[in-house]
């Protein structure tokens, strides 16, 4: 039992039926904000999320003297900001990994000293691979609690490599950060990766914003990425939909049969998550595209089935897909995730623990989970700090009474609307 706020989640009292339309994807917008601070001449971002990420990224932006000027949810830049500023400052990146990640990388180019820091959970997430390869370019990095965690200390110092290398295995975005900043390094840089990638989606992602910014890729490959020195050059950017966020309405129709319509998400070109639909339909549902909406439906007489599938490359999915499987009549097995253990809460065992907590017949594994057909039942679940973890687990609620999210208002992190777009659902 909570001590806390909680949220008792509404079942659905009839067919559902229902249009939605997501929030824009605080992936892109990250990086989209990160261009067009450095950005030469004025730039408008505009259809920004609401929720506490991109609130991070643009007061991190704000602290480096960022010039621009919020107006609902766009963003207008005037100018790039000025990197020869020599006083000292202090970033707080509060709960966001993508903030504290990219800006380190951004501060780094900065004449003056930056302190990037953040509360305490973000505090014990892993950033060696980035400190250690901003530290091989020849930019100043200084541990101030521990090597590879926040907070640190960062300034420009003279480049001495043209190439560095840096393992891929843990989080896109130490890669995505380096990327955002090479063409601002007086030598360029080429990226190399260094193992399996995880989220390669994220890193086309990141080429695909910057095309959109006047840079890209002198030479892109599988391992690679490699920048000539260069300048962002100001635009008018709209950010497209969030597929990730997309998943938890289409999962409902998918979960409870009925229709589902997501406003705008066939413009979702850039993320990988956009993928999800397709495993739907694998799993006996179907799908129509009506211009830029996407409608999923499943009528209730078709059964679900259950997949194999690699979510490496969708891995903020696994969540809601591990929920839409309990409902299915066969296994599902997920792979290629161990990396999510690292994310704001372990995403494998956080997650099996509590869909057992709700009825769900789920296998732990270390690379991800298997879960079984399963009948659910009422029940309380933490969600760890984590948003990702409230917002499918609710999914359960409604189609089986009972169910209560702990600490709910986590979904502020990417969704504060969430609830009520829930709620709403009819």
């Amino acid at each position: 039992m909570s001590d806390g706020p909680t949220h008792t989640v509404a079942s659905l009292v009839s067919t559902l039926n229902a249009t939605v339309q997501v929030p824009g994807s605080k992936s892109v917008a990250a990086r989209a904000l990160v261009c067009a601070a450095m950005a030469l001449g004025e730039s408008t971002v505009s259809n920004l999320p609401s929720g506490d990420d991109t609130a991070s990224m643009l007061s991190g932006l704000a602290t480096l003297g960022a010039k621009f000027e919020v107006h609902g949810d766009t963003a207008k830049f005037r100018s790039s900001w000025d990197v020869d500023q020599l006083d000292p400052l202090v970033l707080d990146a509060r709960l966001a990994g993508t903030t504290a990640r990219f800006l380190t990388a951004v501060s780094a180019l900065r004449l003056g000293e930056v302190v990037i820091t953040g509360e305490e959970a973000l505090r014990k997430r892993p950033m060696d691979d980035l400190h250690q390869a901003l530290s091989d370019i020849g930019l100043d990095v200084s541990p101030l609690n521990g090597t590879g965690m926040l907070p640190v200390a960062v300034k420009r110092g003279k480049q001495k490599i043209e190439r560095v290398i840096i393992p891929a295995t843990t989080s896109s975005q130490f890669t995505t950060a380096l990327m955002l900043i090479a063409p601002k390094l007086p030598q360029g840089l080429s990226i190399v990766t260094e193992g399996d990638v995880v989220s390669q989606s994220y890193l086309d992602m990141t080429v695909g914003v910057q095309c959109s910014f006047g840079v890209a890729p002198v030479e892109q490959g599988e391992h690679v990425f490699r920048y000539a020195s260069g300048d962002y050059v100001g635009t008018r950017y709209e950010v497209e939909p969030d597929a990730s966020s997309a998943s938890y309405p289409l999962a409902a129709a998918a979960i409870a049969g009925g229709r589902v319509v997501v406003s705008g998400l066939g413009r979702s070109s850039l993320q990988g998550d956009s993928q999800f639909v397709d495993v739907l339909v694998r799993m006996g549902c179907s799908v129509e595209r009506n211009g830029d909406d996407v409608v999923l439906s499943r009528a209730k007489e078709i059964p679900l089935l259950g997949v194999t599938v690699d979510m490496r490359d969708m891995s903020d999915l696994v969540p809601t897909l591990a929920v839409v499987a309990a409902f299915a009549q066969t296994a599902t097995t997920i792979t290629g995730v161990g990396f999510i253990r690292k994310k704001e809460s372990d995403r494998i065992s956080d997650l099996a623990h509590e869909l057992r907590a709700l009825g769900v017949s789920v296998d732990e594994r270390q690379d991800g989970l298997t879960v079984h057909p399963s009948t659910t039942h009422a029940g309380s679940v933490d969600t760890h700090h984590d948003h990702r973890l409230a917002m499918s687990l609710a999914l359960i609620g409604l189609v089986t009474p009972g169910v209560v999210i702990n600490d709910p208002m986590v979904v502020s992190k990417s969704w504060p609307e969430y609830w009520q777009m829930l709620g709403a659902l009819k």
